[in-house]
């Protein structure tokens, strides 16, 4: 079960921190078609947030055709976006691992390797379009 979190720094609102944790699970194949994501009262008993700001990201991820609810049951996944790739991920995930390893060894924190990181995708990204 995908277990949710928050950053308060990230300046993305609580919903949507959700929603693309869920959509980051269904990618990584962290959650398949068919489980449960935790009820509304889980999240709100491990997480410090707002049961109506759950319920709204639930609801988009219904209306995104990515879960869907029943009434007694829970949220349950109704499809993946994970595309196949799951056996590609895990080389890639040993390099990154071995990267942020090697920027904590270089001295740098969290908020540092989060902006170098973005630095390097956006400027990839940017010179790919």
């Amino acid at each position: 079960m995908i277990e949710f979190h928050l950053d308060s720094r990230s300046g993305v609102a609580p919903y949507m921190q959700l929603i693309q944790q869920v959509r980051h699970a269904l990618r990584l194949g962290v959650l398949n078609e068919g489980d449960r994501l935790p009820t509304v009262k889980e999240v709100v008993g491990r997480i410090a947030i707002n049961p109506n700001t759950v319920s709204k990201a639930y609801r988009e991820l219904e209306y995104e055709g990515l879960v869907q609810a029943r009434p007694g049951l829970g949220t349950f996944v109704t499809r993946t976006l994970a595309g196949g790739v799951q056996e590609r991920h895990e080389p890639l995930k040993r390099d990154l691992d071995r990267w942020l390893a090697a920027a904590r060894e270089a001295g740098l924190d969290d908020e540092s390797i989060e902006a170098l990181f973005l630095s390097a995708f956006r400027s990839f990204s940017e010179a790919r379009a």
